[in-house]
């Protein structure tokens, strides 16, 4: 079972760093649910203050996300319609690469805040605005994912052993 455990967190770390990408796919609490799964094996046992401290860091993160591309939004003038564009435009930059990834939000809010009839100076500062509140909230779902993965590593490892 241990074995089971050990496997599949390594894949909730692992999914958890590309989602960090993934708007649908919360990434570090998927890595922290990495870190719990190998917290259960026999061999790994975590202290509950760090358990308890990553998921609250998951969880903050997860919610300065949601929070952070809105901030961006209104600071720089733009509007829900552009926040919608935004998400829309990296999902489908994701099909197309890290290219895509950067562009997709900046064209998709562009193209949100156009429709809503902003002009296109306007729309330009909303779209970088969107833009860099996306940036923040990946580089801060990766940074803290990736963490959890190395942590995750150095523990497995440390028994090594026993894999």
């Amino acid at each position: 079972m241990d074995i089971l455990f050990l496997i599949i967190g390594l894949l909730f770390c692992i999914i958890g760093l590309v989602g960090s990408f993934i708007p649908f796919i919360p990434g570090p609490i998927t890595s922290w649910i990495g870190l719990l799964l190998l917290h259960f094996t026999s061999f790994v046992p975590f202290e509950i203050y760090f358990l308890i401290g990553s998921f609250l860091i998951a969880i903050t993160v997860f919610i300065l996300d949601l929070i952070i591309p809105m901030i961006g939004l209104k600071k720089l003038g733009g509007t829900k319609k552009g926040l919608i564009g935004a998400t829309i435009g990296l999902l489908i930059g994701f099909f197309l690469g890290p290219i895509g990834v950067l562009t997709g939000p900046f064209i998709g809010a562009l193209s949100g805040e156009l429709m809503n009839n902003l002009g296109y100076k306007k729309a330009i500062k909303a779209s970088v605005g969107t833009l860099i509140g996306f940036l923040a909230g990946m580089a801060m779902k990766f940074t803290v994912s990736f963490i959890f993965l190395i942590i995750y590593i150095q523990k497995a490892l440390s028994f090594g052993n026993l894999i």
